[in-house]
């Protein structure tokens, strides 16, 4: 009887890496969603540990995703593909009933329109209405993200924030604190300027109808986020898709990416890899120092 193959699919974000493990009938057998705090290859290792620990010495098929997955493939070696490519992939596949998807990521924010035709749109440079927003949001009135989310929950009214720039966020939230606003209505302003950033920033006028799925960490962890969306969009109950694996799709778009030529991935020599430091193939250029001595 010959050993299974797994295929894995590895999603490096700008704050997360996330994993999946999928069987050859696309079951996830194995899932991880952690915060790398920067140390991304350190972070990938343990994942990599956990993976191996769980495949018993299966042979392995992996693809690699995310906005920083791209020099990391590259490195050691495996298949690349885009994370827009990959959320698609599994959008297709594992919620095809969806008109409009809505992901948010730690800096970055996609709205996909697929009826009539795949129309998409990326934030660009600024992480404004994304992970990164709320957790600078809630850090500035005391909280984390999950607390932030605890506190919209008893919020009653709803005021203006910016969310296009922390700064200007900051700015509006300094005078409602001052005034003595409920911390539960100023947690709940914020989701509200993050969806309002998101719809305004992104959907441009383009009206989001039909059955809406919800992906990405901030979506996922944070409902009150969620329902600042639905409530804005007016989405009814059948209309609100949100799977629950929604912050793993990209993930789950590369393990599902065509591998069947790829050899099986050796996961020890991967970690010893980035235990011990990549070698880079070239050395960047230095300019002259300015004064000699």
């Amino acid at each position: 009887m010959q050993p299974p193959v797994y295929y894995i699919g590895l999603d490096i974000g700008s704050t997360t890496v996330k994993a999946v493990v999928l069987d050859a009938t696309g079951k996830m057998l194995f899932s991880k969603y952690s915060r790398h705090y920067s140390e991304v290859r350190q972070s990938t290792a343990r994942l990599l540990r956990e993976i191996a620990d769980f495949a018993h010495g299966a042979a392995c098929r992996m693809s690699v995703t995310g906005s920083g997955g791209i020099s990391l493939a590259g490195e050691l070696g495996l298949p690349f593909i885009q994370e827009v490519l990959a959320s698609n992939l599994a959008i297709r596949k594992r919620i095809p009933d969806a008109d409009v998807v809505i992901e948010l990521g730690g800096e970055d924010a996609k709205l996909t329109f697929l009826s009539g035709g795949l129309d998409q749109r990326m934030n660009e440079t600024c992480a404004g209405g994304t992970g990164a927003f709320i957790d600078q949001m809630a850090a500035f009135i005391g909280t984390d993200a999950a607390g932030l989310d605890r506190l919209a929950q008893g919020h009653a009214t709803i005021y203006p924030i910016a969310s296009r720039c922390g700064v200007f966020a900051k700015t509006d939230i300094l005078p409602l604190l001052n005034e003595g606003c409920a911390r539960e209505d100023i947690a709940a302003s914020i989701m509200q300027a993050v969806v309002n950033q998101t719809i305004s920033g992104l959907a441009c006028g383009k009206p989001i109808r039909g059955n809406v799925a919800f992906l990405g960490g901030p979506l996922h962890f944070l409902p009150q986020l969620r329902e600042s969306f639905i409530r804005t969009l007016h989405l009814t109950p059948e209309q609100v898709i949100a799977p629950d694996h929604s912050h793993l799709f990209a993930a789950v778009g590369a393990a599902m990416n065509p591998q069947d030529n790829q050899e099986a991935i050796p996961l020890e020599t991967l970690i010893q890899r980035l235990s011990s430091g990549i070698k880079m193939d070239f050395e960047v250029k230095r300019m002259d120092p300015l004064f000699k001595d």
